[in-house]
């Protein structure tokens, strides 16, 4: 069933392959990356239907004259540029925590915690499956928090919860011997990492 189970990634694959060749140029790709103004108006009648249009076209319009008079920089120039030392720093920190959040340890170890857990031994692939829905309904789910509560406020609510769900996971399998719950409450504190993980970072 698994090797069927990841084969099917490619049938979407395989139809978007298909299928690519026959969907339309965006207008601003027109406009903007090629220059052909006449394929712009072309594709924005095909997409919006006959009709005025300026205002969208307008926007457009300033959108490539905003293009044409940024400069490009390389990359030693961008870490030169005071102006944007600030947002270099921010994205670099994001980026750093990102990868060091633990959520590759968490993949890793899980295996051996629903296995001490005392879950059947093909029940565990499924449970596995289950953390990686996990993630993937979080992260839907955090698409329609951002607009609510931001993305400063997700960041940090995210890495709060994460500490402190990394924290208990580090009591829980160190006293798991002692006390037989505690794999149990273990495999719940995984499922919280990968939640707060979709939402947060």
């Amino acid at each position: 069933l698994w090797p069927w189970l990841l084969a099917s990634s490619g049938l979407s694959a395989l139809v978007q392959l298909v299928t690519l060749p026959f969907f339309p140029d965006s207008p601003s790709y027109l406009l903007i990356q090629k220059g052909n103004e006449e394929a712009f108006r072309k594709a924005i009648r095909k997409l919006w239907g006959e009709g005025d249009h300026q205002a969208e076209i307008d926007d457009i319009m300033k959108e490539k004259v905003a293009m044409t008079s940024t400069k490009t920089l390389r990359v030693l120039e961008l870490i030169k540029e005071r102006s944007l030392r600030w947002q270099l720093y921010i994205l670099m920190t994001v980026m750093t925590t990102l990868q060091l959040c633990g959520i590759n340890a968490i993949y890793f170890y899980s295996f051996e915690v629903f296995h001490t857990a005392k879950f059947e031994e093909y029940l565990i692939p499924y449970v596995s499956l289950g953390v990686g829905l996990c993630e993937c309904l979080s992260s839907i789910l955090c698409s329609t928090l951002i607009e609510r509560f931001g993305r400063k406020v997700l960041l940090f609510g995210g890495y709060t919860l994460m500490c402190s769900v990394l924290a208990l996971l580090t009591m829980t399998l160190s006293l798991q011997h002692q006390f037989f719950w505690l794999h149990y409450f273990s495999v719940i504190l995984i499922f919280l990492f990968v939640v707060f993980y979709g939402i947060g970072p």
